[in-house]
């Protein structure tokens, strides 16, 4: 056996779950790291520096750039991946990346970010995409028989973390599997409160349909109210196309602008329904209060009127009304900060460290696997 294998569904974009994985090789430097595909152009030049083991999609043309199109092959590149030489295999999962095959003598922990979200929330997650009626009607067959290989998958690890108390239910619900809630790493240390705040709104976000910006510029909008837009994605013309003239696009903000421009906003607006949000800590690390849609991971972030409002409906006209209720002196930009530093880096980095070195010490002991339920 051969010690810590890390695991990940794909490294041809930058997100949430590549700050996760980030935090991961901190703590295991010497883990390889197999992914099914690896973009360097795109990605950070320190990941050419890591040991990135990629499967055989990896040499399909165009995968990189458009690795969507190619969703049926991920369960068969994870699912013929066999890493039963290593004690522990650690999964950062998103997508399929915990299909990947161990041995008796393997314990599986899969830190879970989300159960694959275009299989289990499908009818959503399509509407929000405008795919045409026809493809998506045409998809079912698939989407069943990849709900069935996720399901079976589920029931191979060993032990399951979830990022959130939503993501808990729903490994719960999907899986039938248990699992403990670990918080994802935020850098808190890049954000300080300001001594002053300027008038406007901030969103800080991909701009893909789902996580819902277009409630944000309606809103704005419709209250005449300064917005800005930090970020880029495939829906930025479709959201300026919709946007008045008290809503700017800012493109993607480079990460030492981030912390000024969270610590002047009048609130951060953050209208998706997440499994966890890491912008909404970050504000509050920076002592700005957040305005959310009341679902999801925002549940375990923003403590209701003391660091932040919620609005019930992803409508323009609910998270409107929020706005216009929220005073910004009714918020503490200290409390906002201690109740960011509940989700710090070193909290995660302690607590995964933990949970890791039990498992190795169990590889030394006899095993019961957890057993498998019915969906």
């Amino acid at each position: 056996m051969t010690g810590i294998a890390l695991v990940h569904d794909w490294l041809n974009q930058v997100g949430g779950a590549e700050d996760v994985l980030e935090a991961m090789v901190r703590l295991f430097p010497d883990a390889p790291i197999y992914t099914s595909i690896y973009h360097p152009d795109v990605m950070p030049e320190g990941y050419r520096n890591w040991d990135i083991r990629t499967l055989w999609i990896d040499r399909l043309p165009g995968i990189h750039t458009h690795h969507q199109a190619f969703l049926p092959l991920y369960p068969l590149a994870f699912g013929g991946l066999d890493l039963s030489e290593y004690d522990v295999v650690l999964s950062n999962k998103s997508g399929f990346c915990h299909g990947v095959r161990t041995g008796p003598e393997t314990i599986h922990i899969c830190y879970c970010l989300t159960p694959t979200r275009y299989v289990w929330d499908y009818d959503r997650y399509v509407e929000r995409e405008r795919l045409n009626p026809l493809i998506r009607e045409a998809l079912r067959p698939l989407i069943a028989l990849l709900r069935r290989w996720d399901h079976a998958a589920a029931q191979r690890v060993d032990r399951f973390i979830a990022i959130s108390n939503a993501v808990r239910e729903r490994i719960r619900r999907f899986y039938g599997r248990k699992s403990d809630v670990i918080y994802p790493p935020v850098e808190t240390d890049a954000f300080k409160p300001a001594g002053r705040h300027d008038d406007y709104y901030l969103v800080v976000s991909r701009l893909v349909p789902y996580k819902r910006i277009d409630l944000a510029v309606e809103a704005c909008n419709r209250l005449g109210v300064p917005l800005l837009i930090a970020g880029s994605g495939r829906d930025r013309e479709r959201l300026e196309s919709m946007a008045g003239p008290t809503v700017r696009f800012l493109g993607r903000v480079p990460d030492s602008e981030l912390p000024e421009l969270m610590a002047r906003c009048r609130a951060l607006l953050f209208p998706g329904l997440e499994d966890f949000g890491i912008t909404p800590v970050q504000a509050q690390a920076a002592g700005r209060p957040v305005i959310a849609y009341r679902g999801g991971g925002a549940l375990d972030t923003v403590i209701e009127g003391h660091t932040g409002l919620f609005f019930d409906e992803q409508t323009p006209e609910s998270l409107a009304d929020a706005i216009r209720r929220f005073d910004p002196d009714d918020f503490d930009p200290a409390e906002a900060r201690r109740n960011a530093m509940r989700f710090d880096a070193r909290v995660f980095e302690s607590q995964i460290k933990d949970v890791v070195r039990e498992a190795l010490d169990a590889t030394e002991a006899p095993r019961v696997r957890e057993p498998s339920r019915p969906g």
